[in-house]
């Protein structure tokens, strides 16, 4: 019996790739836990289309965070916070107000794919890393400023 499988299947294989297996354990195991479809010529167009399908939606998606990047690359935002007598900030510059500071610009970014290498506690300019997915990172240049 040809079988499609479905999921990866611990020593008979990786999802969508098509296996000669016995009856019963195609039938009654791999079949009925959903592990496998059964090979026919239908079942096995259908999930080539579907691998078709989500190749595009993953070069679009890649696509989209690509101009992102691009953009916040291009942007410098500027972060303003109160300044104590001494003349450093009240507090420090988080994710959270970078990504406050680029929502402000239209730009709509997860303070959580926001990374910064230290707590920022003067004015500056300083550097950020975003993190897009797929591998993909952005550099943002952002200046802190007091009022």
């Amino acid at each position: 019996m040809k079988v499609l499988l479905i999921k990866d299947v611990k020593s008979l294989g990786k999802a969508g790739e098509i296996k000669e297996v016995k009856d019963g354990y195609g039938k009654n195991f791999l079949v009925a836990k959903g592990f496998a479809k059964v090979a026919t010529d239908e079942v096995i167009a259908q999930w080539q289309e579907e691998q078709k399908r989500k190749a595009e939606e993953e070069a679009k998606e890649i696509a989209r965070l690509e101009a992102l990047k691009e953009k916040l690359e291009s942007v410098k935002p500027v972060i303003k916070k109160k300044l104590g007598a001494n003349g450093s900030l009240f507090g420090a510059i988080t994710n959270h107000d970078v990504a406050e500071a680029l929502k402000a610009m239209g730009i709509d970014v997860d303070k959580k794919h926001i990374h910064l290498d230290h707590a920022i506690k003067a004015t500056g300019e300083y550097e950020a890393d975003v993190k897009l997915g797929h591998g993909i990172h952005a550099k943002l240049q952002f200046e802190v400023a007091g009022e």
